[in-house]
């Protein structure tokens, strides 16, 4: 075998022991979130932690997008002579798909990097192991408080952004031609149903789910010291990202089957 072949089938090994490792770390988080006693008080803390220092740069990169969107959809609907139509799309594009999206790749890297971070940190001084020889279960204390305010707090996140991101949409719009926010806003979500904003929104916990625990997996496996640290946070971002894109592809299309 020439050793193109042995590269290649040692990612293959390795890529298969990582999700098996993930898989196994999954039942011991589902486990330890069905038992008592349930962590209230730090999964408050994480949501403060997660959800309100997240706030500002969602709501940034939210208004950032409806800007883009605003200036970009004017140019080529003048073209084509449906200007009418520039509120209607931005509103549809925001909470369809740029808000959710945005918000999960923002929180991705902010609070995966955080998490993989911290508890590598734990994890390599050994914290971790000194609170499982009390009698604590780590997965319940560490883990599972993290994932569940991340799968609660991502499409509260998610609707700050669509907010931020239609109004600055209509400042972009008003600025190019002036229109009355009660106008922008009727004429952009005359066409919008109540399942077009829900299913959207609320897919965003499963990237809730992805970016928790692929977050906690890779901190809490980490190795190496310091040195690993920084490889826990690294990855950590770099696998929630691509999952929550992945995982935005089946969803959108699975929204298009039952909410068609």
């Amino acid at each position: 075998m020439d050793s193109t072949s042995v590269s290649t089938g040692t990612t293959i090994n390795r890529s298969l022991e990582w999700f098996g490792d993930l898989g196994s770390f999954s039942w011991k988080v589902a486990r330890a979130a069905t038992t008592r006693p349930f962590e209230f008080r730090e999964i408050v803390r994480q949501l403060d932690e997660i959800g309100s220092k997240s706030l500002p740069l969602v709501a940034l990169a939210g208004a950032a997008v409806g800007t883009v969107l605003a200036l970009e959809s004017r140019s080529s609907l003048v073209r084509f002579g449906a200007k009418s139509m520039l509120p209607a799309a931005v509103v549809y594009s925001i909470i369809h798909e740029m808000g959710p999206v945005i918000t999960g790749l923002v929180v991705s890297g902010r609070v995966g990097a955080g998490i993989g971070a911290e508890l590598g940190s734990m994890k390599v001084t050994e914290q971790i192991d000194a609170i499982e020889a009390s009698a604590v279960n780590p997965h319940k204390l560490l883990a599972v408080t993290r994932i569940v305010a991340c799968i609660l707090v991502l499409p509260l996140l998610t609707l700050a952004a669509d907010f931020c991101g239609v109004f600055a949409g209509w400042i972009a719009e008003t600025l190019a031609e002036p229109i009355s926010l009660q106008h922008f806003m009727s004429k952009g979500f005359s066409s919008v149903t109540f399942s077009d904003f829900l299913a959207p929104t609320f897919r965003t916990c499963v990237f809730g789910l992805i970016i928790g625990l692929v977050a906690c997996f890779q901190g809490m496996r980490t190795q190496g010291g310091t040195e690993g640290v920084g490889r826990s946070a690294t990855s950590s971002v770099v696998l929630s990202s691509l999952f929550v894109i992945l995982a935005d592809v089946i969803l959108v299309k699975l929204i298009l089957i039952f909410f068609p």
